[in-house]
């Protein structure tokens, strides 16, 4: 991103109270961004859905679909995989 995009971005979160911003002591012209304890709780939900769906998605397979990413995975090996040939 460039950093007017970041800019941006940083002045929504901390005007939603979910990062707080301090000037940096050693250069004043660079900024310390935290994040604040809703922004740490907004995270931990964010993160929380996104590694559910996974396992969601995954506990709706029938037993014969969860062969199937298996399989894929070994395809996929097998295929980078030199040929006996040479």
């Amino acid at each position: 991103m460039r950093p007017q995009s970041l800019t941006r971005v940083f002045a929504e979160l901390e005007a939603e109270g979910l990062i707080a911003r301090e000037t940096d002591t050693v250069d004043r012209r660079r900024s310390v961004l935290t994040l604040t304890e809703p922004g740490r709780r907004a995270l931990e939900r964010d993160m929380a859905e996104r590694d559910g769906w996974p396992a969601e998605a995954l506990g709706a397979l029938g037993e014969t679909e969860h062969g199937v990413p298996a399989s894929a995975a070994l395809r996929e090996r097998l295929a980078g995989m030199p040929s006996p040939e040479g």
